[in-house]
Protein backbone atom coordinates (compact mmCIF):
# COMPACT_ATOMS: atom_id res chain seq x y z
CA UNK A 1 0.00 0.00 0.00
CA UNK A 2 1.38 3.21 -1.42
CA UNK A 3 0.84 6.60 1.02
CA UNK A 4 1.54 10.54 0.63
CA UNK A 5 5.17 11.65 2.13
CA UNK A 6 6.16 15.31 3.54
CA UNK A 7 6.29 16.70 -0.05
CA UNK A 8 3.47 15.15 -1.46
CA UNK A 9 5.55 12.31 -3.24
CA UNK A 10 4.18 8.66 -3.39
CA UNK A 11 5.94 6.29 -0.89
CA UNK A 12 6.24 2.85 -2.06
CA UNK A 13 6.80 0.12 1.14
CA UNK A 14 9.39 -2.37 0.99
CA UNK A 15 9.81 -5.72 2.40
CA UNK A 16 8.85 -5.56 6.63
CA UNK A 17 7.18 -2.34 6.30
CA UNK A 18 10.34 0.18 5.77
CA UNK A 19 9.29 3.20 3.27
CA UNK A 20 11.15 4.12 0.37
CA UNK A 21 11.65 7.52 -0.78
CA UNK A 22 11.43 7.92 -4.53
CA UNK A 23 14.85 8.26 -6.05
CA UNK A 24 16.82 11.85 -6.60
CA UNK A 25 17.11 12.81 -9.83
CA UNK A 26 20.27 12.47 -10.98
CA UNK A 27 22.08 14.67 -13.66
CA UNK A 28 22.83 13.16 -17.04
CA UNK A 29 26.65 12.15 -17.60
CA UNK A 30 26.97 14.22 -20.75
CA UNK A 31 25.84 17.49 -18.90
CA UNK A 32 28.17 16.62 -15.62
CA UNK A 33 31.08 16.29 -18.00
CA UNK A 34 29.88 19.37 -19.98
CA UNK A 35 29.76 20.86 -16.79
CA UNK A 36 33.45 19.66 -14.94
CA UNK A 37 35.29 20.69 -18.32
CA UNK A 38 33.91 24.53 -18.25
CA UNK A 39 34.62 24.27 -14.38
CA UNK A 40 38.15 23.32 -15.07
CA UNK A 41 38.33 26.03 -18.33
CA UNK A 42 37.00 28.86 -15.37
CA UNK A 43 40.25 27.73 -12.89
CA UNK A 44 42.87 27.67 -15.66
CA UNK A 45 43.22 23.92 -15.71
CA UNK A 46 42.93 22.44 -19.49
CA UNK A 47 40.49 18.84 -19.35
CA UNK A 48 39.67 16.90 -22.44
CA UNK A 49 37.10 14.02 -23.17
CA UNK A 50 39.11 10.86 -23.70
CA UNK A 51 36.39 8.39 -24.48
CA UNK A 52 32.61 9.73 -24.53
CA UNK A 53 30.38 7.24 -22.97
CA UNK A 54 26.16 6.78 -22.48
CA UNK A 55 25.13 10.91 -23.10
CA UNK A 56 22.09 10.05 -20.25
CA UNK A 57 23.61 7.25 -17.96
CA UNK A 58 26.63 6.76 -18.46
CA UNK A 59 29.67 6.16 -15.37
CA UNK A 60 32.27 9.28 -15.23
CA UNK A 61 36.63 8.12 -14.86
CA UNK A 62 38.39 11.24 -14.23
CA UNK A 63 42.00 11.23 -14.51
CA UNK A 64 44.08 13.59 -12.68
CA UNK A 65 47.31 14.68 -14.26
CA UNK A 66 49.78 16.27 -12.11
CA UNK A 67 53.64 17.15 -11.20
CA UNK A 68 53.81 13.88 -9.41
CA UNK A 69 51.77 11.49 -11.73
CA UNK A 70 48.27 10.51 -12.02
CA UNK A 71 45.17 9.57 -10.10
CA UNK A 72 42.19 8.36 -11.49
CA UNK A 73 38.74 9.28 -9.82
CA UNK A 74 36.03 7.11 -10.04
CA UNK A 75 32.01 8.08 -9.80
CA UNK A 76 30.31 6.05 -6.80
CA UNK A 77 27.51 6.40 -4.28
CA UNK A 78 27.82 6.86 -0.23
CA UNK A 79 25.75 4.66 1.59
CA UNK A 80 23.01 7.41 1.31
CA UNK A 81 22.85 7.07 -2.16
CA UNK A 82 24.85 10.46 -2.37
CA UNK A 83 27.45 11.39 -5.13
CA UNK A 84 30.93 11.15 -4.21
CA UNK A 85 34.01 9.98 -5.86
CA UNK A 86 36.69 6.75 -5.25
CA UNK A 87 40.41 7.20 -5.43
CA UNK A 88 40.34 3.76 -8.30
CA UNK A 89 44.29 3.89 -8.44
CA UNK A 90 44.89 4.38 -4.68
CA UNK A 91 45.96 7.77 -2.42
CA UNK A 92 49.72 8.42 -4.07
CA UNK A 93 50.01 8.82 -7.47
CA UNK A 94 50.61 6.50 -10.37
CA UNK A 95 52.38 6.36 -13.68
CA UNK A 96 50.53 6.20 -17.17
CA UNK A 97 50.18 2.99 -17.30
CA UNK A 98 48.79 2.05 -14.13
CA UNK A 99 46.58 4.64 -14.55
CA UNK A 100 46.04 3.38 -18.16
CA UNK A 101 45.37 -0.54 -16.86
CA UNK A 102 42.63 1.11 -14.77
CA UNK A 103 40.66 2.99 -17.17
CA UNK A 104 40.69 0.11 -19.54
CA UNK A 105 39.52 -2.40 -17.06
CA UNK A 106 36.79 -0.28 -16.35
CA UNK A 107 35.78 0.29 -19.74
CA UNK A 108 36.04 -3.20 -20.22
CA UNK A 109 33.27 -4.07 -17.23
CA UNK A 110 31.45 -0.75 -18.26
CA UNK A 111 31.35 0.03 -22.08
CA UNK A 112 29.22 3.25 -21.41
CA UNK A 113 31.73 4.71 -19.01
CA UNK A 114 32.99 8.44 -20.04
CA UNK A 115 37.12 9.04 -19.38
CA UNK A 116 37.88 12.87 -19.13
CA UNK A 117 41.25 13.96 -18.21
CA UNK A 118 42.12 17.14 -16.30
CA UNK A 119 45.73 18.85 -15.77
CA UNK A 120 45.89 19.28 -12.16
CA UNK A 121 49.33 20.04 -11.00
CA UNK A 122 48.11 19.70 -7.17
CA UNK A 123 45.93 16.44 -8.31
CA UNK A 124 42.62 18.10 -6.63
CA UNK A 125 39.83 18.18 -8.68
CA UNK A 126 38.76 21.17 -10.60
CA UNK A 127 35.13 20.00 -9.23
CA UNK A 128 33.49 19.67 -5.88
CA UNK A 129 34.26 16.07 -5.01
CA UNK A 130 33.82 14.33 -1.85
CA UNK A 131 35.96 11.76 -1.45
CA UNK A 132 34.83 8.18 -0.40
Amino acid sequence: MARRGVFGKTLHHAPFGASVWPMDPRVKAGIWVSMALRLADISGRSGAVLRKGDVDAGGILCVLRGRAGLMVLAQARDSEGRAAWVRGTGEAPVTDAVADAYVERQVTRDPDVWVVEFDTPDLKPPFEARMI
